[in-house]
């Protein structure tokens, strides 16, 4: 029997994919373990090992086609002792199982046969709504037109409400509307359990019914043509927005939107942590001539900044809705630049490892994001995130918010600046750190308690070794 090879879920939230490269062609024989594809995320590419033994018959989506959902067939394998040819003629009906829509209940044939007892299955089937006219009900419907009319409300409105015939004779009965329930079916078509839910007040759609009404409310942004006519034909050219910039600019967007953002600021001197940092080097083994390791201020900002969200846990959280999610440790999302885009590699447990550690794991990690061969959960999390400008002449700058952070820290340079020293005119070098709080979780009161806590790392870095 032909088996399909599906777009797979590289990640949790992992909607679609772009389909970089074939490393089989058609004809050629697999084993589970083999590589067979290449597959773009919105940050990584990611090889994608068969799981099944056989003959590739057919490939049904080429190499660089962007947008592949996941689930969806992307090539047909020929098991063992089976014909790759009689296989490929199948190749052209596969369809995922996921994509399959349900099928439709068969109409009554009266008003009355609607109301018979089911079984489950029968129960749970979707039907799609549609409003009669009322002049063309036979008269065994007007039995069961109340039921009918919540639906009947909503199709007229030109919306889709998928629901079993028992959830809609029970909402009829308890004169509830069916637009007004969270459906929890597949497809979310409303089930018997919604109604009930709706019953006791437990399934309303009024939240969600607010947040689409806020969503509507927001401007929409200008349009290609919008924008292209305000510029002279011929003075720009048009570059495709891959799918990082798109993720980007959508998660950008729900983070100024949905968190309230708060920010502090902080001078921090940076003499004692050079010093430190040097001494650190030179003490460096060699192996083939070569340091170890070579840590750099940012190594140690990961490490004062771990340790600061270690000292007041009530900063290293995450909003929900129902809980503040306190975490046990302090992962460090990095902020690094990449072609296209940014990307934030994750040092787990960061307030855990010697600076040494970190500075390995941050050059492995930041090649590795260059190249765009992470793997999900290497970027995906964390509960906190560093954001260092300082090298490309930054003095200060304010970072947003990734969720589910609800904290990061943006990084300017360190520079020479004139202070009061007992009492003295003295020149340090300084920089100034600004944190971003979801004001939500971290009020200003909280955001000043870990600033200072990391200023002290940074002014004493001592304190980070022992």
């Amino acid at each position: 029997m032909p088996i399909n090879i599906t777009m797979p879920a590289l990640s949790p939230t992992m909607e679609e994919g772009n389909l970089a490269k074939w490393l089989v062609k058609e004809g050629d024989t697999i084993a589970p373990g083999d590589i067979i594809a290449e597959i773009e995320t919105d940050k990584a590419t990611m090889e994608v090992e068969a799981v099944d033994e056989g003959t590739v018959a057919k490939i049904l989506v080429d190499a660089g086609t962007e947008g592949v959902k996941v689930n969806a067939v992307i090539a047909v394998l020929a098991g063992e002792g089976e014909d790759p040819a009689e296989a490929a003629k199948s190749a052209g009906s596969a369809k995922p199982e996921a994509d399959k829509a349900p099928q439709a209940a068969a109409p009554a044939s009266n008003g009355a046969a609607s109301d018979a007892p089911k079984s489950e299955t029968q129960a749970e089937t979707p039907t799609e709504t549609k409003a009669p006219k009322e002049a063309d009900k036979p008269i065994a419907d007007k039995a069961v037109s109340a039921a009918q009319a919540p639906q009947q409300k909503a199709a007229s409105s030109g919306d889709r409400i998928f629901s079993s015939p028992l959830a809609r004779r029970m909402a009829g009965e308890a004169n509830i509307e069916l637009a007004d329930i969270e459906g929890s079916g597949p497809r979310g078509r409303i089930v018997k359990r919604d109604v009930e839910a709706a019953m006791t007040g437990g399934a309303s759609k009024a939240p969600q019914a607010a947040a689409a009404k806020a969503e509507a409310s927001r401007p929409a942004p200008m349009s290609d043509d919008a924008v292209l006519k305000l510029f002279p034909e011929g003075s720009y050219e048009l570059v495709k927005h891959d799918g990082m910039r798109k993720t980007i600019a959508k998660r950008l967007v729900e983070a100024k939107q949905t968190i309230p953002h708060f920010y502090v600021s902080v001078d921090c001197q940076l003499d004692a942590l050079l010093a430190l940092r040097s001494q650190i080097n030179a003490a460096a083994p060699t192996r083939d001539d070569r340091p170890v390791y070579k840590v750099s201020v940012n190594d140690l900002v990961i490490k004062a900044w771990a340790l600061a969200l270690r000292d007041v846990p009530e900063a290293n959280v995450s909003w929900t809705e129902d809980n503040m999610v306190r975490h046990k440790h302090a992962d460090i999302g990095v902020a690094v630049s990449i072609p296209g885009g940014l990307i934030t590699p994750i040092i787990r447990a960061a307030e855990t490892k010697s600076v040494s550690a970190i500075s390995a794991e941050m050059r492995d990690l930041g090649k590795r994001a260059k190249d765009r061969k992470l793997k999900p959960e290497e970027y995906q999390g964390g509960t906190s995130a560093v954001s260092n400008m300082g090298m490309m002449g930054v003095k200060e700058f304010s970072a947003v918010v990734n969720p589910p952070h609800a904290t990061i820290l943006a990084i300017g340079a360190g520079e020479p600046r004139p202070i009061v020293r007992d009492g003295e005119l003295a020149v340090a070098t300084v920089m100034t750190v600004t944190l971003s709080t979801d004001h939500r979780s971290v009020d200003g009161a909280l955001g000043a308690e870990v600033l200072g806590a990391f200023k002290t790392y940074i002014e004493n870095p001592m304190g980070m070794l022992v």
